[in-house]
C-alpha cells in the first residue's frame, strides 16, 4: 500500500504519488527572519524536516527547499528598532535559526534560497501576470485581480464574501476589489527598494514563495506547506498567481499543513506577545526531549505548549536515551543501524525486532502517524530492556537478539530525527539514565511479585529526592532540578 497523506486542498487522505518516479520535490514556507524563532515557528519546520527523513527512509531521492523571506516591512521595523540595516537584521535572525535548527536535530534543507536573491524572477513573473490582465498597475503598485481568477478560495473552501467579512483585507485606494493582494510594493523614503517597469519599489510577500518554489522544483511539484495560519491568505494567493500565469497548471500537488501551538488556549504569535521563543527553551532543555515533544502528537493537531508537556517529553526521551546507554555498557560498543533506506520493493525485514520496524512503517505510512510510530519505539524499548536484563545475566542467546534490537532502535530512531550512536558524558543524562534504568527492574519485579525488592527500589530513589508515581501507563518520576 502507498504512503497515504492528508491534503488540505481536497481535505481528504490520499495514496502519494510523486510527479517523477522515485524522486519528491518539498517546499516549505520558512521564516521571514526579523525575530528569534518561537516553538510554534520551529514545529513546523521539524515537520517538514521528519517528512523529508521518511520519504528518504523510503527510498525517494528528496528535494527540500525552505525559504527565507528577508525583504519585509516587520524586517524595516525591526532595523528601525535595533539601529542597524534591514541585512544586518536578516543576517542575525537567520543565523540564530539556523543555530536552534542544528540544536533539535534538524538536517539543513537542500536549498535556503532567499526572497532577495530572485528579485529578477519575481519582476519577470509579475510583467507576465499584468501581460494576461490578471493584474494591474496602480501608482507604482501592481495587484493581483482576485475576481479574475475564477478558482480563488478553493484551498481554504471559502468564497471571495467570506473571505472579505472574515477581514484580513490589506487597505489601498489603488485596489479595484478588497481582496486584491499585492504583488510589488511602491518604493518609500528609506527602505530598500528595486527598480522594475512599474518604478522602484519591493516584491509582495505572496510573490516569493511562488518564484522560489517554481525555480528549484519546477511547476507542479509534489509537496508544498508551512503552518495552518498560512492557508489563507499566503497559499491561497499563491496558488491564484502561479495558476494564472500557468495557464491553470495545478501549482502543487500535495498541500499539508501543521497544526498550532497554543498557549492558554491562545494561538503562539509574535505580534499577540504570548510566545515562547526556541532558543530560550533550549536554555532550559536539551534538543533531543524539546523535538521529541514536537514530533510525538500528529503534525495536522494543535498543540499546548506548556512545562509539564515539556517534561513528559523529557523523561520519555530519556528512556530512549538510558536504553543505548545501557545497551552500550552490556554490548562493549552500540552495533550499526543495518540501513538507510527501506523502499517499498525492499520486502519485509528480518531480525528479531523486524516487527517493529513493519509497526513504524504502516505507522508513518498511514498519514505520517508519529503518536503509533513513537509507541512502537517504546513497545521495542520495554522487550530491549528485557534482553539486556537477560544479557548481563549471561545469556548468549539474549545478547544476539539485544544487538538487533538496539540496530533496529538506532535505524528507526534516526529515521525519527534523534542520535543516540555516540555515549553521552552530561551527568544529568546519565542520573536519569540510571534512574529509568532501576524503575524498569522495579517495574520487573513487580509483575514477578517480588515486592519487597520494587520497594527497596522505591525506598532508595525517594531518599535520593526522585519522587515516583505510579500511572496506569507506568512509572513517572521528577526531581527538584531544572532539566538540562
Amino acid at each position: 500500500m502507498p504512503i497515504q497523506l492528508y491534503d488540505s486542498m481536497t481535505r481528504s487522505v490520499r495514496p502519494f504519488e510523486p510527479r517523477d518516479e522515485g524522486r519528491v520535490g518539498i517546499y516549505c514556507c520558512g521564516m521571514t527572519v526579523y525575530n528569534y524563532a518561537h516553538v510554534g515557528n520551529m514545529r513546523t519546520i521539524l515537520w517538514f524536516d521528519l517528512i523529508r527523513r521518511y520519504l528518504t527512509y523510503r527510498g525517494y531521492d528528496v528535494t527540500f527547499v525552505m525559504n527565507y523571506t528577508d525583504v519585509d516591512d516587520k524586517i524595516i521595523e525591526r532595523a528601525k528598532i535595533e539601529g542597524i540595516a534591514p541585512e544586518e537584521v536578516t543576517a542575525k535572525y537567520s543565523a540564530a535559526f539556523e543555530e536552534d535548527l542544528a540544536e533539535l536535530g534538524a538536517d539543513r534543507p537542500s536549498e535556503v534560497p532567499r526572497a532577495t536573491e530572485h528579485i529578477a524572477g519575481m519582476i519577470e513573473a509579475i510583467a507576465g501576470l499584468v501581460e494576461k490582465q490578471v493584474a494591474y498597475e496602480a501608482g507604482g503598485n501592481v495587484w493581483f485581480s482576485v475576481e479574475s481568477f475564477p478558482d480563488y478560495g478553493k484551498l481554504s473552501g471559502r468564497s471571495l464574501e467570506d473571505m472579505r467579512a472574515g477581514g484580513r483585507v490589506e487597505p489601498h485606494p489603488g485596489k479595484r476589489h478588497p481582496l486584491d493582494f499585492s504583488l510589488w510594493k511602491a518604493a518609500k523614503e528609506g527602505e530598500p527598494a528595486w527598480e522594475s517597469p512599474w518604478g522602484p519599489g519591493r516584491p509582495g510577500w505572496h510573490i516569493e514563495c511562488s518564484v522560489m518554489s517554481e525555480r528549484y522544483l519546477g511547476m507542479g511539484f509534489d509537496i508544498h506547506g508551512g503552518g495552518s495560519d498560512l492557508i489563507f491568505p499566503h497559499h491561497e494567493n499563491e496558488i491564484a498567481q502561479s495558476e494564472a500565469l500557468s495557464g491553470h497548471q495545478p501549482f502543487s500537488r500535495y498541500w499539508l499543513h501543521a497544526g498550532m501551538v497554543q498557549m492558554d488556549a491562545e494561538k503562539m504569535s509574535k505580534s499577540l506577545g504570548n510566545v515562547a521563543l526556541a532558543r530560550e527553551v533550549l536554555q532550559r532543555f536539551s534538543g533531543g526531549p524539546v523535538r521529541y515533544w514536537m514530533l510525538q502528537g500528529s503534525y495536522k493537531s494543535q498543540v499546548v505548549f506548556s512545562q509539564a508537556a515539556l517534561e513528559d517529553a523529557v523523561q520519555s526521551y530519556e528512556r530512549w536515551r538510558t536504553f543505548a546507554e545501557s545497551s552500550r555498557h552490556a554490548l562493549g560498543e552500540l552495533p550499526e543501524a543495518p540501513v538507510a533506506t527501506r523502499g517499498s520493493d525492499d520486502g519485509l525485514p528480518r531480525g528479531a525486532a523486524s516487527g517493529y520496524i513493519t509497526t513504524f512503517i504502516a505507522a508513518m505510512d498511514d498519514d505520517l502517524n508519529s503518536a503509533e510510530a513513537f509507541a512502537s519505539v517504546h513497545e521495542l524499548v520495554t522487550e530491549g530492556n528485557k534482553l539486556l536484563s537477560s544479557t548481563l545475566e549471561g545469556d548468549d542467546s539474549a545478547r544476539e537478539d539485544l544487538e538487533d534490537y538496539v540496530a533496529t532502535f538506532l535505524e528507526l530512531t534516526r529515521v525519527l530525527g534523534f542520535s543516540f550512536s555516540e555515549s553521552s558524558s552530561d551527568g544529568s543524562h546519565l542520573a536519569a539514565s540510571l534512574i529509568e534504568y532501576l524503575l524498569e527492574r522495579r517495574e520487573r519485579a513487580r509483575k514477578e511479585r517480588a515486592f519487597n525488592e520494587a520497594d527497596e527500589i522505591r525506598d532508595k530513589l525517594t531518599a535520593l529526592g526522585v519522587v515516583i508515581e505510579d500511572t496506569p501507563t507506568g512509572a513517572r518520576w521528577r526531581v527538584d532540578v531544572a532539566p538540562r
